[in-house]
């Protein structure tokens, strides 16, 4: 289970919204001087999120209270997998099918990023942020001392 440090903000139905903020674990990583992630990291170092939490213990909770997050690490894999490479390999396969039928280079081009275009829609279809599935929404695991 991934964790995460988090602070409600209110309760809603279904659960209560909270407040996370954006760390980076660069700090304490020894290529932090020479690597290019610490740079893209350090344009949203203490963004602040807001996201809805299942509650499912029934914790009571009140606005500022802290709280831990979690979401399963096979919800992740699946997510990541969905939303990288479903796009990939309909742009892969459409190109491929173009290339195959004779199309002229230009045309394969245009088959691949025709191909990227409805993965893209796929992925906005089945994806993780359209889904009513509750693997994919973090949970409140307990209060943060």
């Amino acid at each position: 289970m991934l964790e995460e440090s988090a602070q409600v903000i209110e309760a809603a139905d279904g659960g209560v919204w909270v407040e996370t903020v954006r760390q980076s674990a660069c700090s304490s990583c020894s290529a932090r001087k020479g690597c290019g992630q610490k740079l893209l990291s350090d344009i949203g170092q203490g963004a602040r999120f807001r996201v809805l939490a299942r509650n499912p213990r029934q914790l009571v909770l009140s606005p500022g209270d802290p709280v831990v997050l979690g979401l399963a690490e096979s919800s992740l894999l699946t997510a990541s997998a969905l939303v990288y490479l479903l796009p990939l390999v309909t742009m892969a396969v459409a190109a491929v099918v173009a290339q195959w039928s004779g199309a002229a280079e230009g045309l394969v081009a245009l088959a691949g990023m025709v191909g990227l275009g409805l993965g893209l829609l796929g992925v906005r279809h089945w994806g993780p942020g359209r889904s009513q599935d509750c693997r994919y929404q973090p949970e409140v695991l307990r209060k943060a001392a």
